[in-house]
C-alpha cells in the first residue's frame, strides 16, 4: 500500500485493515515472508506495508531482502504517524510506537531456548522474548509451538501470562512435509544417488560450531572422499549479516574450491537441510528442526548460552558429539549406521505440539487480532518447499589414492579422491599400504603451481571429435611438462588419455558416470603397476559405493606437431 499521511489518495486496493510488518534483522524479516502470503493469500480487505527498524547490529541485508521481494517499506519513524490495526514482526526486540493496536510476535527459531546479548544493556535476555515494557501496555501475543514455551518464558518475564498463543511452528511443518521432494532437492544440489550429504549448520556467536570449530569445514571435505560424499554449510543469517559475504567467502575459500555447499543465507536452507543424510550442528534452531525431523546427528558445540530445561538443552543430553580431532569419516558413517529413526522423538514431542496444523493455526490468530472474520477457503496447509538454485561448487582438482589388486587375469583399481584445495586439513587421514597418490587437476583449475605440479590433466568440456582430443592433449602435455598424463572426453563414456611417451590409450567405461577423470586415474594406475594398457579390462571401484569396468585400448601415439 501507499504510505504517507495521505496514502487513501493513491491507493488502488481500498483495504479494510492495514497490517504492518516490523522488519529488523535479515532472520526475522525471513520468517516472516515465508509465512505470511499463505496466510493472506487473495483477500483484498487487508493491506500490508512493512516498517524498516535499522537499529539491530545484524540490520545489513533486511532492506535489499524487502526489495527483492517487492514489498512496499515505509523509514521506522513513519509509523507513528499511522493508524495500523496490527503490527506483526518475528523480531521480539523492537520497539513499537504508543497506540492501541495489537503486537503479534513470531518466533524466528525454535521458543525460548538461548541467551543473547541485549542490546539496550551490557547483560543477556531470553531469546524470544519481548521487553516488559511492552507486555505492561497488554498489547503483545507471543506465537510459541509448544505449551512447555509459556512455563519457560514465565520463568523470566512473568508479566508474560496469558499473553501466549499456541500456533506451532510452520517452519517445522514445511520442513517435515517436504520429504516427499528430498530426491529433487538432492538433484538440485547436486548431490548423487549413492553419496551421502554432510550438512554443517552453525549458529552465531562464540559457542557456534563456526566459533569454536571455525576449520571443521575444510577438514571435513579433507578426510570425506568427494566422490562418496558432499559436505554442506547453513550459516546464521547473523553471522552473514554481522560479518558479510565477502568475509564469510574468503576464510572459506579452500573449501569452497574443494566443493562446499555454501547455502545462501535465506530460504534455500530448509531444502538443504531436507536434503541431508547427516547433521554437524549445535544449539541453533536449525540443528534442532534437523534431529526433530529424525535426521542422524553429530553436536559438534553446544554452547553455554542454551536455556536448561528446553527441548535443545534435552537434544544436548541424547546427542552424540563430535570429536573434531578424531577420525571425522569414521564418525560419520558410524551415526548413519548406529541412528534409530525415533531417536530424537521425545525432543520433537518437546518442541512441536500438533505437527502440521501451524499455518490453520496461525491464521485463526492473525484474523482474529485483525477482526475480521477469516477468509471462506480452506485453512492453508504447509506447502512443500521449492526446489532453489544450487550453489555453485565445481571440485578442479584433487588428490587421487589408488590400490591395484591382481588375482590372476582379474584386475581392479580401487579409488579414493579428496579436494586439493584442502589437503592441508588431512592430517587425520590414512594412507593404504601399497598405494600410489597423485594430484590430478581439470582444465579449468585457476592455481597455476597445482597444475603444474599435476600428474594427471583432465579436459572439463567433452572434445567434438578426436582429432580435437588429441591436439588438446598434445598441446596440454607440452604446455605442462610436469605432467604425466592428458585426459579428453570424446563420447560418452569413451575417453583418450594421452602418456608422456607418446602413446595413447582408450579408455571406455561401462558405466554411467563416464567421468574422463575416472578413466585417466585407471591409465595412471595401471602404469605405475606396471600393468598392460592394451586390451585390458579393469575394474574400477570408487569408495566402495560403486564398480563400474573401464576397458583400455592403445591407439596410434601422438601426431606431431
Amino acid at each position: 500500500m501507499p504510505v504517507g499521511v495521505d496514502a487513501h489518495r493513491w491507493s488502488t486496493f481500498p483495504g479494510e485493515r492495514t497490517l504492518v510488518v516490523a522488519a529488523r534483522t535479515v532472520t526475522s524479516t525471513v520468517r516472516v515472508l515465508e509465512t505470511l502470503p499463505s496466510l493472506l493469500c487473495d483477500d483484498h480487505r487487508v493491506s500490508v506495508v512493512f516498517a524498516y527498524d535499522p537499529t539491530s547490529a545484524f540490520n545489513a541485508g533486511v532492506l535489499e531482502l524487502l526489495h527483492d521481494a517487492g514489498c512496499r517499506v515505509m523509514p521506522w519513524e513513519q509509523l507513528g504517524s499511522i493508524t495500523p490495526d496490527l503490527i506483526l514482526s518475528a523480531s521480539e526486540n523492537i520497539e513499537v510506537p504508543k497506540g492501541d493496536c495489537p503486537v503479534l510476535v513470531l518466533p524466528h527459531g525454535v521458543g525460548f531456548q538461548k541467551f543473547v546479548p541485549d542490546s539496550r544493556s551490557p547483560g543477556e535476555r531470553l531469546s524470544g522474548a519481548v521487553a516488559d515494557s511492552l507486555l505492561e501496555t497488554g498489547r503483545a501475543w507471543l506465537a510459541v509451538s509448544h505449551p512447555e514455551q509459556e512455563e519457560q518464558l514465565l520463568a523470566a518475564h512473568p508479566k508474560a501470562a496469558g499473553r501466549t498463543l499456541l500456533v506451532g511452528d510452520p517452519c517445522f511443518d514445511e520442513i517435515v512435509g517436504s520429504r516427499p521432494r528430498r530426491d529433487a532437492y538432492r538433484e538440485a544440489l547436486g548431490v548423487a544417488e549413492h553419496q551421502r550429504l554432510v550438512m554443517v549448520s552453525s549458529t552465531w556467536g562464540p559457542t557456534s560450531v563456526l566459533g569454536r570449530l571455525p576449520d571443521l569445514l575444510p577438514r571435513l571435505l579433507a578426510q570425506l572422499p568427494c566422490d562418496e560424499y558432499r559436505v554442506g554449510a547453513i550459516i546464521h543469517p547473523n553471522v552473514w549479516s554481522a560479518h558479510g559475504a565477502w568475509q564469510i567467502r574468503t576464510l572459506y575459500a579452500a573449501a569452497l574450491d574443494a566443493g562446499l555447499l555454501l547455502m545462501p543465507a535465506v530460504h534455500a536452507w530448509r531444502p538443504a537441510l531436507v536434503a541431508a543424510d547427516v547433521l554437524v550442528g549445535d544449539h541453533g534452531s536449525v540443528t534442532l528442526y534437523g534431529a526433530s525431523s529424525g535426521m542422524p546427528l553429530l553436536l559438534a558445540s553446544f554452547g553455554g548460552d542454551a536455556v536448561p530445561g528446553t527441548a535443545v538443552h534435552e537434544l544436548a543430553a541424547v546427542a552424540p558429539r563430535l570429536d573434531p580431532r578424531g577420525d571425522l569419516l569414521r564418525q560419520v558413517d558410524d551415526v548413519v549406521r548406529g541412528h534409530p529413526p525415533q531417536r530424537y522423538a521425545r525432543v520433537a514431542d518437546r518442541a512441536f505440539a500438533e505437527p502440521g496444523h501451524a499455518l490453520a493455526r496461525l491464521r485463526a490468530v492473525l484474523y482474529r487480532l485483525l477482526k475480521l472474520p477469516e477468509p471462506a477457503s480452506p485453512p492453508p496447509s504447509a506447502l512443500m518447499l521449492p526446489i532453489t538454485d544450487p550453489p555453485l561448487s565445481p571440485v578442479t582438482s584433487w588428490q587421487a589414492t589408488t590400490v591395484v589388486t591382481e588375482e590372476g587375469e582379474e584386475v581392479s583399481v580401487s579409488l579414493s579422491r579428496f579436494p586439493a584445495a584442502v589437503c592441508g586439513f588431512d592430517e587425520a587421514r590414512p594412507v593404504p599400504p601399497g598405494s600410489f597418490t597423485h594430484l590430478a587437476c581439470t582444465s579449468e583449475e585457476r592455481d597455476r603451481r597445482l597444475a603444474e605440479s599435476a600428474s594427471v590433466l583432465v579436459r572439463s568440456r567433452r572434445a567434438a571429435t578426436s582429432v580435437e582430443a588429441l591436439r588438446w592433449i598434445r598441446n596440454t602435455l607440452a604446455q605442462l611438462p610436469g605432467s604425466l598424463i592428458a585426459a579428453s572426453a570424446v563420447r560418452q563414456g569413451v575417453c583418450l588419455v594421452g602418456l608422456r611417451d607418446g602413446r595413447v590409450v582408450e579408455a571406455s567405461a561401462t558405466g554411467p558416470a563416464g567421468d574422463p577423470g575416472l578413466s585417466a586415474t585407471v591409465v595412471y594406475a595401471c602404469l605405475r603397476a606396471g600393468h598392460p594398457l592394451d586390451g585390458s579390462r579393469v575394474t574400477l571401484r570408487v569408495g566402495g559405493v560403486r564398480d563400474e569396468d573401464v576397458v583400455l585400448r592403445l591407439r596410434s601415439a601422438l601426431p606431431a606437431r
